[in-house]
């Protein structure tokens, strides 16, 4: 039966359906979303919906569940070989589940992809990887370059997702990789390969294969340049797990960020170090962040933030002075610009430091982004450090959330945050006070209570 071409309009940020076009979207109320796809129309009915280790036809009779009678056992998890990758999907891979792997252009994601499946291939899992961007040689030799070459290793050049389905039904593989979901297409849809209605079939079609044959599938995502999955933003709400490559792709570093994790925590990292053999995990990011510090510089503070479950020890540079323009120049790198404003604005009004004239620069150095309020109390000192050119100890490490009234707000897992400063041989550790009653003293450190940032300010 012949198919009827029709028009709908979808938005791109929620998936939001409607025949005509809007300037704004009614579901989300974002403007200028909408966008126009062709859309066929079908009136046989589809016989199947697949359905979670099992099928069943359309129409069948469902039977509820009670909550009583529903297992709770672990999925099983299959180990990637690769110790960062396993703590940022929670401690593995789950059996069926759809991953979705984001970054810039030559950021690694390709790279860390291939080091899993061969890691995988070389435990006795079947893996296949499905390049549409790549020939068969391309993937060879990258492999060949990173020494990850795998005789198990299944490979498959392909874009049309009619054809992968047939092959995954065939050879039923245990770990499955798409690089990328902009360039998978179904014949059904006339649209090209990247649109809305493309991008949000082909995963709707990958989460369906994943589910009913119980394959751990892996989904490579462009990005746009606001930094988000190219395509529709329903696309990150059906997968289980999104994960984030972030870092300069000039630089050595790379950290792996779980954005949503179905199956773990959704805000672990991972950090790895760009080598000429791939991408190596970084054991203990901590002392690699603080790698080349300068010592005794004025505007240099180390803050203890979390991640996760991990804790992370990172320097926030400041650097003040006097403007040469009427209105002074701020920017900051690496957290929020208008975070620093705020604490500028309370500097100035509860400890009476005036830096309304001057010119203000911030950097967390190593890269990384960072919004935890932990960081407050040490952006704060960072700034008062270089203002007065006073540096502070090197050994000294500082964290704590500022409020509006200048008051130091406690911040949790604070002793989780001692513990990694005394692991790399910090003395002194100033904390708000009203945390002092929940850690354990230990000769190990000066654990030194603060509760107003005049009280921190006398410190240095």
């Amino acid at each position: 039966m012949a198919k009827a071409k029709t028009t709908a309009f979808f938005c791109k940020e929620c998936g939001y359906e409607s025949a005509k076009w809007f300037g704004q979207c009614p579901a989300c109320k974002e403007w200028n979303t909408l966008v126009e796809e062709p859309v066929y129309s079908d009136k046989q009915p589809k016989g199947v919906v697949r359905m979670t280790g099992n099928t069943k036809k359309a129409g069948s009779h469902a039977n509820p569940t009670r909550l009583s009678e529903i297992s709770t056992e672990d999925k099983n998890r299959m180990s990637t070989g690769i110790k960062e990758l396993d703590r940022v999907l929670g401690g593995g891979v789950v059996e069926g589940s759809l991953v979705l792997v984001g970054g810039d252009p030559g950021i690694g994601k390709s790279t860390l992809l291939l080091q899993m499946c061969n890691h995988m291939a070389a435990a006795g899992k079947k893996v296949l990887y499905i390049s549409g961007e790549e020939s068969l040689k391309q993937i060879k030799l990258r492999a060949e370059r990173l020494q990850e070459s795998n005789d198990k290793l299944l490979l498959l050049c392909e874009t049309s997702l009619d054809t992968i389905e047939q092959v995954l039904k065939e050879e039923k593989p245990e770990i499955v990789i798409i690089d990328s979901i902009q360039t998978m297409y179904r014949e059904e849809i006339s649209s090209a390969p990247g649109s809305v209605s493309q991008v949000r079939e082909s995963t709707s079609v990958l989460m369906q294969l994943a589910k009913g044959l119980n394959i751990s599938i892996f989904i490579v995502g462009h990005v746009t340049k606001e930094g988000v999955v190219a395509g529709p933003r329903v696309l990150e709400h059906m997968v289980d797990t999104v994960l984030y490559f972030e870092g300069d792709r000039n630089a050595a570093y790379r950290i792996l960020r779980g954005v949503k994790n179905r199956f773990g925590s959704t805000n672990e990292i991972g950090v790895f170090e760009m080598m000429d053999k791939g991408l190596e995990e970084v054991e203990n990011p901590s002392e690699y962040m603080l790698n080349g510090r300068a010592e005794g510089a004025s505007g240099s503070v180390v803050v203890c933030l979390m991640e996760g479950t991990r804790p992370l020890l990172v320097e926030i540079q400041a650097l003040v002075c006097d403007s040469n323009f009427g209105l002074p120049r701020r920017t900051a790198a690496g957290t929020d610009y208008n975070r620093v404003n705020l604490l500028m604005a309370v500097l100035e009004k509860r400890a009476g430091i005036h830096m309304s004239s001057s010119d203000a620069y911030v950097n967390i150095a190593g890269g990384l982004k960072v919004n935890e309020p932990a960081l407050d109390l040490g952006l704060v000192m960072a700034l008062v450090s270089s203002f007065k050119n006073r540096a502070v100890s090197d050994k000294t490490i500082i964290f704590g959330e500022v409020g509006l009234a200048g008051e130091v707000r406690a911040v949790s897992q604070v002793q989780v945050r001692i513990n990694e400063a005394v692991k790399l041989g910090f003395e002194t550790c100033i904390i708000p006070d009203v945390c002092m009653k929940n850690i354990k003293k230990t000769d190990k450190i000066n654990i030194i209570g603060v509760r107003n940032i005049s009280d921190a300010i006398k410190l240095i």
